[in-house]
């Protein structure tokens, strides 16, 4: 049998442009999520909005715009599994994040979050025979730590365990998004389940609610554009990425947060800042290059 010839060998161009893909929606998924923490930032300190009423809103809008995009595609009928792990790690999640951020500054509260949503990835993909490169893994986590110390002063304990709670649940529901299927259908189901979750929590918090028009559009926009179509673009790409990899390309979240801070709200960003920027996304890289399936 004569040797396979060099152009067997290679890999197919749709490899390239399959690759190409993943990369661009994992861009656009990450500037959802930094312009989601953006306005849940506006949200909670410009308006008077409760976090309850925050919470409903942005998870009852997400499921509408869901349930929409199937119903443009036939698909409303179409049966699917009932997730409801998923639905309670995504209701816990937007739950703790937004009571947590009413007493926790944005740099400290986007450190807890992160921090513990991608050490139980992380730990869940070493746990599954992945291979990383730890050098890019320390110096991405390096360069969050840098980026993020100016304003991670002491927070509230409460308030630093509720983000601590958001984290670990939002890392829960991104490891259940990688069982595979459809990824809209999936996260309309969560969307779909944790409703009543939400409404249950307003029920309990009917004395303190307070809902006026700004805040309701930011919980609008958070829930249906930023976390629906942001979290469905998600679950598409990280069933195609290794755990560690789809763990870490998210400390990228809060230096594209600041950066929409600067462009949006004219907050101002040093020298220091920037080059701690530079350092997680080379992290990233190198961490995106090495990761491995076992």
């Amino acid at each position: 049998m004569s040797p396979p010839s060099t152009e067997a060998a290679r890999p197919p161009p749709a490899t390239g442009r399959a690759r190409a893909m993943v990369a661009l929606l994992t861009c656009m998924a990450m500037a959802a999520f930094a312009a989601n923490s953006l306005l849940a930032r506006l949200a909670f300190q410009t308006t008077a909005i409760d976090a309850a009423s925050f919470t409903a809103i942005r998870l009852v809008s997400g499921a509408l715009v869901l349930f929409a995009i199937l119903c443009s595609q036939g698909r409303q009928g179409r049966r699917q599994g009932r997730d409801w792990l998923s639905a309670i790690f995504l209701f816990v999640y937007a739950a703790a994040f937004s009571f947590a951020y009413r007493g926790i500054a944005a740099g400290a509260g986007a450190l807890v979050l992160f921090a513990c949503a991608q050490l139980l990835m992380i730990s869940y993909g070493l746990y599954q025979g992945e291979r990383t490169s730890f050098a890019g893994l320390a110096m991405a986590l390096a360069g969050l730590v840098a980026f993020l110390a100016p304003s991670a002063s002491s927070p509230p304990l409460w308030a630093a365990a509720l983000m601590a709670v958001a984290g670990f649940a939002w890392g829960g529901f991104s490891l259940r998004g990688r069982q595979g299927g459809d990824p809209i259908a999936g996260t309309a189901g969560s969307f779909m389940l944790a409703v009543p979750m939400a409404l249950a929590l307003m029920l309990l918090h009917y004395q303190s609610l307070h809902v006026d028009a700004a805040g309701a559009v930011y919980a609008l926009l958070s829930g249906g554009l930023t976390s629906g179509i942001g979290y469905a673009i998600w679950y598409w790409v990280r069933v195609r990425m290794a755990v560690i990899s789809t763990a870490v390309v998210q400390l990228s979240v809060p230096v594209l947060s600041a950066v929409f801070g600067v462009l949006l709200l004219h907050e101002s960003i040093t020298l220091k800042s920037a080059a701690a920027a530079l350092v997680v996304l080379g992290g990233i890289g190198l961490v995106m290059r090495s990761s491995q399936r076992k």
